[in-house]
């Protein structure tokens, strides 16, 4: 019995040491599993997030409050300055902000600031071409062109004894076409993008949520675009309505497909916005379609139409804690 002791003793402290080496080296490679696991975890938690935000349309009602307004309440990642709304067809492009200011004599130029203060809070302003109401066509890929550069000295990161909006240079470019065929704008997006070699231009588009687009699908087929913000309203057959969001989801996951980086739902900011319908009431965005819409990689946020129709109804108020 004494001599088993001894050997007991004796080989004890390497069961010890051998039970701490393995220790150790278990602990080690738990290490170095996180180590390369943390990156992928990372991403997990990046593409959960989405990093999305909310979009509005800004400039066509004087009721709405100031460029600056609009960015200081924190809940926009994106402002569309509204609209661009003549050009092309031997016209002289042409600012309509309705009452925020005249830009035929240079009234919009003090812009600039505000411009300045929402890029400072880290919104992206972008000039929307087009909109519902506008006097708009390009007739050939010459006028494109033409129209790319008129942007980019005026708007963009080139120069210009008289920019309409100022000194301030916008982070981008929107394409709201409702009108004027459906040619060239493909070639319009192309060469915005050429332009993006000096300086990014962010290229976004607000197609109908009826796929195809007809004035947007070719453009949109570059996979240029930055940002499709799709408006989800004003059409029946693909728009939420009376509690029913089968429409609307159906043609959500039809436009995720799209060759676009990001896809945002554009909706109507109250009622009064979509004489059509569409309009989501909160509750039941964030309840039973934001679940769904997240789900996809290429889920980037919601659009609203418009600031003013935002502000009756505090729709973004709303919604902002819940659209990332």
């Amino acid at each position: 019995m004494g001599a088993i002791n001894c050997i007991s003793n004796q080989t004890k402290p390497n069961q010890e040491g051998d039970t701490r080496n393995k220790t150790l080296e278990h602990m080690e490679s738990l290490s170095k599993a996180s180590f390369l696991l943390l990156p992928l975890l990372l991403l997990s938690l990046f593409r959960h997030s989405h990093g999305a935000g909310i979009a509005v349309y800004w400039g066509q009602n004087g009721g709405e409050g100031t460029l600056a307004d609009t960015c200081n309440t924190q809940n926009f990642q994106f402002v569309n300055i509204a609209f661009l709304s003549t050009f092309g067809n031997g016209q002289t492009p042409q600012l309509n902000l309705a009452g925020h200011c005249d830009p035929l004599n240079n009234g919009c130029t003090g812009l600039s600031s505000d411009i300045t203060t929402c890029q400072n809070g880290g919104v992206k302003v972008l000039l929307s071409l087009g909109g519902s109401a506008g006097s708009y066509s390009l007739n050939s890929a010459a006028e494109a062109t033409q129209l790319a550069t008129y942007l980019w000295n005026n708007f963009l990161g080139g120069q210009s004894d008289s920019r309409p909006l100022g000194d301030a240079i916008l982070d981008g470019i929107d394409f709201d076409i409702e009108s004027g065929g459906g040619e060239h704008w493909d070639e319009l997006v192309k060469a915005l993008n050429d332009l993006s070699s000096q300086r990014k231009v962010y290229l976004s588009a607000a197609p109908q949520c009826i796929i195809p687009d007809q004035h947007l699908n070719s453009a949109i087929q570059t996979g240029l675009f930055d940002y499709v913000w799709v408006q989800f309203y004003n059409n029946p057959s693909c728009q939420y309505s009376s509690g029913n969001t089968n429409d609307l989801i159906n043609s959500w996951n039809q436009w995720i497909t799209v060759p676009a980086t990001q896809v945002f739902m554009g909706l109507p900011a109250s009622e009064a916005a979509a004489p059509s319908g569409g309009f989501i009431p909160s509750d039941v965005l964030i309840s039973q379609v934001l679940p769904q819409i997240k789900q996809s990689s290429k889920y980037g946020g919601i659009m609203l139409w418009d600031r003013f129709n935002d502000i009756q109804n505090s729709y973004s108020n709303a919604i902002v804690g819940s659209v990332n």
